[in-house]
């Protein structure tokens, strides 16, 4: 059976991403979009990654336009979410989250919740740091209302 660190991606600069490179750590995916009404969510999620991430938190916005609310290019976005957000942490290329084409990543994670498709921007999944899966997380759910989560699987996984 597959885990959470069988997988790559690739960095908007190119740099491929294997996540065996997260084994250890709490791992918080998204799927993002810049012209979502969601996208002012990435403040706050850059701004949980500055306050936890010498903790042991990871975080990676994986972009899609699979809802029609990405910009053009790559480029475009990553530019984008940098200056209108701050985003430092890492950004893939562009994946597809549902059906033709869909991301390896984003089947296995559907996959362990058994919760079907990906139904907007912003969907989160929160990743232990032994790579289970703790929670799916809806568009809707802010940073600040996922925080307890991470800071529960943050400690937990310290004192194991």
């Amino acid at each position: 059976m597959a885990n959470i660190y069988q997988f790559q991606e690739t960095e908007m600069n190119g740099q491929p991403i294997d996540f065996e490179t997260y084994r250890g750590k709490v791992l918080l995916l998204m799927n993002t979009a810049s012209k979502c009404g969601f996208a002012p969510q990435l403040k706050g999620f850059e701004a949980m990654y500055q306050e936890y991430h010498n903790q042991g938190l990871e975080l990676l916005g994986l972009p899609s336009n699979q809802f029609h609310q990405e910009l053009s290019t790559d480029e475009e976005t990553e530019d984008y979410c940098q200056v209108h957000y701050g985003v430092t942490f890492p950004m893939t290329k562009r994946i597809r989250v549902n059906g033709a084409g869909e991301d390896p990543l984003f089947a296995y994670l559907k996959a362990q919740t058994n919760s079907g498709r990906i139904k907007w921007n912003f969907t989160k999944f929160l990743i232990n740091r032994d790579g289970t899966l703790i929670k799916r997380f809806p568009p809707r759910t802010t940073p600040e209302k996922m925080l307890p989560d991470v800071i529960a699987a943050l400690n937990e996984s310290n004192e194991g």
